[in-house]
């Protein structure tokens, strides 16, 4: 199974795939290394981590797409994350290999920039954050554009007929919802 978890910048893909990797054993390839090994060794891409994550994912997605097609072939439990997917192009590979993916997308449509920030200041992902070591005005403008990503994804979601999860309000419960949903465990 092919397990695909796009969504915001903060909304837990990270988490939930470790979680994935260290209770079922399945390995994970965050879509940001891939963006990074563009934007540090192949800059004329034009593919960095200074793009709008919507930007990102038209840039990438005919590579996502064969590198997760090739995970399919393989028929090993995989997950691939990253903010570097849309909805609009997971609904394409879900339908032709819908017996051997899943997908779902997260997001926090429902809280502001300066609670979304104390949250982030609250919970470290690790001791070398990146988001930590800006000022204070960018983190904050940059959890304003993840707010406008997350509305995003809710409504393409919708259309599209792909799982979103919230979780702007009890983000561990709700992280675990997603870990339960994916593995079809309540």
């Amino acid at each position: 199974m092919l397990y695909l978890i796009g969504g915001a910048s903060r909304s837990g893909k990270s988490m939930i795939s470790r979680r994935l990797l260290e209770e079922k054993g399945i390995p994970y390839l965050p879509l940001d290394a891939i963006v990074m090994g563009f934007a540090n060794g192949m800059p004329e891409c034009g593919i960095h981590d200074k793009l709008f994550p919507n930007e990102i994912a038209r840039r990438m997605w005919e590579f996502v797409k064969a590198l997760c097609e090739n995970l399919i072939y393989l028929g090993k439990d995989y997950v691939v994350e990253g903010e570097a997917i849309l909805p609009e192009n997971a609904k394409d590979l879900l339908r032709a290999h819908e017996n051997n993916m899943k997908a779902c997308f997260l997001g926090y449509c429902e809280t502001t920039p300066e609670q979304k920030v104390r949250e982030i200041k609250t919970h470290k992902l690790d001791l070398d954050d990146w988001l930590l070591k800006e000022s204070d005005a960018y983190i904050s403008d940059h959890v304003a554009n993840m707010i406008e990503h997350s509305k995003f994804l809710r409504e393409e979601c919708k259309t599209h007929a792909i799982p979103y999860f919230d979780v702007s309000q009890d983000f561990n419960p709700a992280i675990n919802k997603v870990f339960c949903d994916l593995l079809n465990q309540r």
